[in-house]
């Protein structure tokens, strides 16, 4: 279980993940080697997972983004083929529960790259796709549970 101390070395790491160790200690009121084997512990029980720069789809040239549900299962399931989950076009990939197996997020540079894509996914079941016009919430900070407070 995370103490408030933990929580809010974790509120500022996930506000910038490059704060030195003086910095993020003076911020959380704690010495810099507390806070040290504070991050180090977390980093070690797997809270915190890496480190990342959040980087805007659309200026690196990935502007078509979209979910793509895939309806499939047994031997061509897409969970299956480790080349497919490879595919850099796939940036996240969620399996869930219902008529789908998973649900995937993907970026790519145009419509035709995705049709391709598609067509590919297609190997493994049904993908049936929603178009990403805007995320109002592109990424948001994990923060304490309300009953936790």
């Amino acid at each position: 279980m995370l103490d408030a101390v933990d929580w809010r070395i974790l509120t500022e790491l996930q506000a910038d993940g490059r704060l030195s160790y003086n910095e993020l200690s003076r911020r959380v009121a704690l010495s810099p080697p507390a806070v040290a084997e504070r991050v180090r512990r977390l980093e070690e029980r797997g809270v915190i997972t890496g480190y990342h720069a959040h980087v805007d789809l659309d200026a690196v040239g990935l502007s078509v983004v979209a979910l793509v549900q895939m309806g499939c299962y047994g031997p061509l399931c897409l969970l299956r083929d480790e080349a497919a989950l490879a595919r850099p076009e796939i940036l996240r990939l969620y399996r869930v529960t219902g008529d789908a197996c998973c649900v995937l997020l993907v970026g790519v540079p145009s419509m035709a790259h995705f049709e391709q894509l598609i067509d590919d996914l297609a190997d493994h079941g049904r993908p049936s796709s929603t178009m990403v016009l805007s995320s109002p919430i592109p990424w948001r900070a994990v923060s304490r549970p309300q009953a936790e407070r």
